[in-house]
């Protein structure tokens, strides 16, 4: 026993030791996650990626404001801010020194949704998320135009509606990008993206990586015929692959992240992307076969083709990998966020029955209790949808739980019917890929919904009939990513890869996850059978949610 303990900590001297020449040395990366519901930093040894040094986080909520889903700019860089500043405090408890450079910084946000800016970088009208299903006139004439899915979220979908509804901004309108765009853009200057994340904005073309051409001039032909706006070529970031320098840290840029004056300008950026992406790198999913499923606010899963789609559908988009290698991704507005506001309850009611319980063991307990629930969740449903879904053809969400007289309602029920609620739009999606044949030899997952061990993760094996892994770093997910992606900036800029072949995937399994262990879960023939019955059963009931979204205005929306 003596020895085991000297050795631990020997280990762990040896690895501070590590951390603090890391530091000294500034061969550093940084990587900045803006998602929906944290903004989180994450600090990685560049030469040791799987290696996290530190971390900050920072809470902050959507807004639902004229009917948009949107975030202030304000919110964006007082939370960039506070999240940075919150890391830094972690360093200096952890390693007793702060950072003032670093060899990479890399930026990620959500995907999608539309920012558009004048020639002075000014927004022109609030930020509208992904969330926002208000583009369903733009995504289908799209769709018919280009012979792809453009789904409601998508950037293309969103300008072309402004088109359509001849908003007057447009007459100012010079360029648009997504979330990490524009932060990338006030830290660089430059008006660049990650293919990953550009690849939700508008289709790219796999042989170039970059937009498709004939697309683009079919856009531009269009759009002429409706309104004065500037060419796509000039209105889309340039795309560039992981890998490539997407700019350095200016003067600016440093106090937008420090406000304080200690971070040096220069820091190089990697290209920005998109936490569909950072996932993919975050659980080394990146290569033919391989897929992963993210679970937030949106539940999304990416699965990495090995040839084309045969058919056009409307629950799967067709983006990329960081690298540019083609992904099918099922995406649903909603995820955990509906589960997340019942623990909030059960948790204030712990609270006034005098046993105050933590926010993160009031999610434990409900999960574990979803455990002791029956197979088909005892006939309960339980629709997430705060926002529309457009899978399932909603344009606006309402959260409802429904059961007949004869379900068994019992916590463990209730809760496990949550879950399955959480996965069960992702499910019809997945049922799509199966019809065409798509095959995979492992799902990853991860996101905060899978730190409780065991359970979502059986669940999600269940609802996809399919084995499901959960790394370590699965609650930090894209923030990790792009820290990583950051540290493959530095290593591609070293010259130290060993040919054209040695590209991001060979990296990721040689650098960063040679030495990790997944928890692999099989699924249990009961789950499955459980789970495909209350998914008949949760298809059939969505009429009940349409008409719930039919009969059931918003508070202070007029009928």
């Amino acid at each position: 026993m003596a020895a085991d303990t000297s050795a631990t900590e020997a280990s762990a001297a040896q690895a501070g030791a590590r951390a603090g020449a890391a530091l000294r040395s500034g061969r550093t990366a940084l990587g900045i996650e803006l998602g929906s519901t944290r903004i989180k930093a994450c600090l990685v040894d560049a030469d040791d990626p799987a290696s996290v040094l530190a971390v900050g986080s920072h809470h902050w909520e959507n807004e639902f404001a004229d009917r948009q889903w949107t975030y202030s700019l304000d919110a964006v860089w007082s939370g960039v801010q506070a999240a940075y500043a919150d890391l830094l405090a972690d360093v200096e408890r952890r390693h007793g020194a702060r950072p003032q450079t670093f060899a990479a910084i890399g930026v990620s946000a959500m995907m999608h949704g539309y920012l558009a800016l004048d020639a002075d970088g000014e927004l022109l009208v609030p930020f509208r998320t992904w969330r926002n299903t208000t583009t369903g006139a733009a995504s289908a004439e799209l769709t018919a135009l280009f012979g792809v899915n453009i789904p409601l979220r998508w950037s293309i979908a969103h300008l072309h509606q402004a088109v359509v509804d001849g908003e007057p901004h447009l007459a100012r309108l010079d360029s648009i990008t997504t979330l990490a765009g524009y932060v990338h853009r006030r830290l660089t200057g430059r008006h660049v993206l990650g293919v990953g994340d550009a690849s939700g904005m508008f289709p790219i073309d796999q042989a170039t990586a970059t937009y498709d051409a004939d697309l683009v001039a079919r856009y531009d032909a269009l759009a002429a015929t409706r309104a004065e706006i500037p060419p796509l070529a000039h209105l889309l970031p340039e795309v560039l692959v992981a890998g490539r320098p997407a700019g350095e840290l200016t003067a600016e840029g440093a106090t937008l992240l420090d406000p304080t004056g200690a971070l040096r300008p220069g820091a190089p950026l990697c290209p920005p992307e998109g936490d569909a992406g950072t996932g993919m790198v975050a659980t080394n999913s990146v290569a033919p076969r391989t897929g992963n499923v993210s679970a937030g606010t949106s539940i999304f899963a990416m699965v990495v083709l090995e040839r084309p789609l045969e058919h056009v559908h409307h629950e799967l988009d067709l983006v990329t990998t960081p690298a540019g290698d083609p992904v099918a991704m099922v995406h649903c507005n909603n995820g955990a966020s509906e589960l997340s506001a019942w623990a909030s309850l059960f948790g204030r009611f712990a609270e006034a029955a005098g046993t105050p319980v933590a926010p993160d063991a009031v999610f434990d307990t409900l999960l574990r209790e979803a455990l002791s629930g029956e197979a088909d969740a005892g006939g309960l449903l339980a629709y997430n949808y705060l926002a529309g879904e457009p899978i399932t053809g909603l344009d606006e969400g309402r959260p409802l739980v429904v059961r007949t007289p004869d379900s068994r309602l019992t916590l463990g029920n209730f809760v496990r019917a949550q879950l399955y609620g959480v996965f069960g739009t992702l499910a019809l999606g997945m049922r799509v890929l199966d019809g065409e044949g798509v095959a995979l030899d492992r799902m990853f997952a991860h996101g905060g919904l899978f730190r409780t061990a065991g359970v979502a993760q059986r669940f999600l094996a269940g609802a996809l009939d399919a084995p499901v892994s959960v790394a370590q770093t699965a609650s930090e997910g894209g923030a990790w990513g792009i820290a990583v992606l950051a540290a493959y900036l530095d290593h591609a800029a070293g010259g130290r890869d060993d040919g054209a072949a040695d590209g991001l995937g060979a990296y990721l399994q040689r650098d960063v996850f040679g030495g990790f262990v997944f928890d692999t879960t099989e699924p249990e023939p009961d789950d499955v059978a459980g789970f495909a019955a209350h998914l008949d059963r949760y298809r059939d009931g969505l009429a009940a949610e349409r008409a719930a979204v039919a009969s059931i205005a918003l508070k202070g929306a007029a009928r």
